[in-house]
């Protein structure tokens, strides 16, 4: 069953008080943070198992007490941890939005402990990984001149893949070498960019741009073959293709360039707060990441290189 009809099923087997507090909710969530259709459908999936649960143990969403959060937590076993996470994060914010409209004078949520979900690792590439995947596209064809231009920006700047199909010619100075980047919640950042990947991306202007515009007019720097602006999707696909050729396995996606940037960087000693600026994390916790990263590589090559590894 698709997934929309299945919410669907999931509503209307919930009791009309209950969806009547969802609906209020979501509205107001959506009122305040302007989140997304698929955010508030997972609120109102939560929300409404929850209240058939509840139901079930001759409760409501009203009366609920934290015995009765945790016992729906707990019978969500088959879930993965991030939905179980996902579920408690819907009934912590539903919980305080109905104490805030006076319908609870307590949140039975607000003792519930977060379950720990551990980081992984993201999965990067080495150096000389990144040098045979710049190396792979057919830079004699104007494709394969844009995607070398893509791979090597993408490579110097860490950019996000929606924030290189979206680059416009004003984002770039070529003059002073920096790319300016609207990133997630608008905030802007100005990165430097690479002379290998200015030098590239230049030639990619001069030489292939116009080829595949053919004619048309299209405002993002970077060009399909049908002479509009190239989708994540579809350089995605290339990516891999190219991964394919130069003998590299793994999930490897054009996020993976973005770690490899930042994983880079640490390994060569950049300070981890340029690191956060450069990828446009808001937290600093985010970029540690990267600190595990070069750890974990620093064990390997001592496990691999020192006779009492």
């Amino acid at each position: 069953m698709p997934k929309a009809d299945a919410n669907a099923a999931l509503a209307d087997r919930c009791d009309a008080q209950a969806m009547g507090l969802v609906e209020r909710f979501t509205d107001a969530v959506w009122m305040e943070n302007g989140l997304s259709e698929n955010t508030l459908a997972a609120y109102r999936r939560d929300l409404c198992r929850l209240a058939l649960w509840l139901e079930g143990q001759g409760a409501t969403l009203l009366e609920a007490q934290p015995a009765d959060l945790l016992g729906f937590l707990a019978a969500q076993r088959g879930h993965a941890l991030r939905s179980t996470l996902r579920m408690l994060s819907s009934i912590r914010r539903f919980y305080r939005f109905l104490v805030r409209e006076g319908r609870r004078a307590d949140d039975p949520s607000a003792r519930i402990p977060s379950p720990k979900l551990d980081r992984p690792l993201p999965y990067s590439l080495s150096e000389e990984q990144v040098e045979a995947l710049l190396a792979a596209p057919d830079v004699a064809q104007p494709v394969g001149l844009r995607d070398r231009a893509m791979l090597e920006m993408l490579y110097a700047t860490g950019l996000r893949v929606s924030e290189l199909v979206g680059l416009l010619p004003e984002q770039i100075n070529l003059h002073q070498g920096v790319v300016r980047v609207l990133g997630k919640g608008g905030k802007e950042r100005l990165v430097p960019v690479g002379e290998d990947a200015l030098q590239w991306l230049e030639r990619y202007q001069s030489q292939a741009r116009e080829m595949l515009l053919k004619g048309r007019v299209c405002p993002q720097v970077f060009i399909s073959r049908k002479g509009g602006a190239i989708s994540r999707q579809a350089f995605w696909y290339r990516l891999r293709q190219y991964a394919v050729r130069v003998g590299i396995r793994g999930q490897l996606s054009p996020h993976t360039l973005r770690h490899a940037f930042a994983t880079h960087l640490v390994n060569h000693g950049a300070d981890l707060r340029v690191v956060q600026m450069l990828l446009g994390h808001s937290d600093l916790s985010t970029t540690q990441i990267y600190t595990h990263v070069a750890r974990e590589r620093l064990k390997q090559l001592h496990r691999a290189h020192h006779p009492r590894g």
